[in-house]
């Protein structure tokens, strides 16, 4: 929130920590409210998970119709960008690949090897050498 709080405003303007705090309140309440109405709408259709049309009507409802075209909008962009195409495949894509052309096998050992880079940076005072910690990763394969 603080990050969206100095987004907005000019880069000479200052928030202090008690107004940052009341906005993250607001925030909260406001999101509590949504949630509630939707829920509400929900159960009323019978239905167990709140969908995107439950968010909507909840707005509408409680006197926020005016933001439904923005929200609509910010919605469609983060499916556009959190979502590949349904003939992808699904969240991966075709043959598991992951955005940065690695395959989902590839991916996970990359992220072992970084984690066991990591420990042998953090261990690296405590005696442990990176070629243990190398083969302590290896060990997870």
């Amino acid at each position: 929130m603080t990050k969206i709080i100095k987004e907005m405003l000019p880069p000479d303007v200052r928030v202090a920590k008690d107004a940052q705090d009341l906005l993250v309140e607001c925030c909260v309440e406001f999101i509590n409210l949504i949630s509630s109405e939707s829920n509400e709408i929900c159960s009323k259709e019978e239905k167990r998970t709140i969908a995107p049309e439950h968010v909507l009507r909840a707005l509408e409802i409680l006197g926020f119709g005016e933001y439904i075209g923005e929200v609509q909008a910010a919605y469609e962009q983060h499916r556009f960008e959190t979502l590949d195409s349904p003939k992808a495949g699904g969240r991966w894509g075709s043959k598991e690949a992951v955005p940065g052309g690695m395959t989902e096998e590839e991916a996970i050992a990359a992220q072992q090897r970084m984690f066991a880079e990591a420990r042998a940076r953090m261990n690296s005072s405590g005696g442990v050498s990176a070629s243990s910690v190398q083969q302590s990763g290896s060990d997870l394969d």
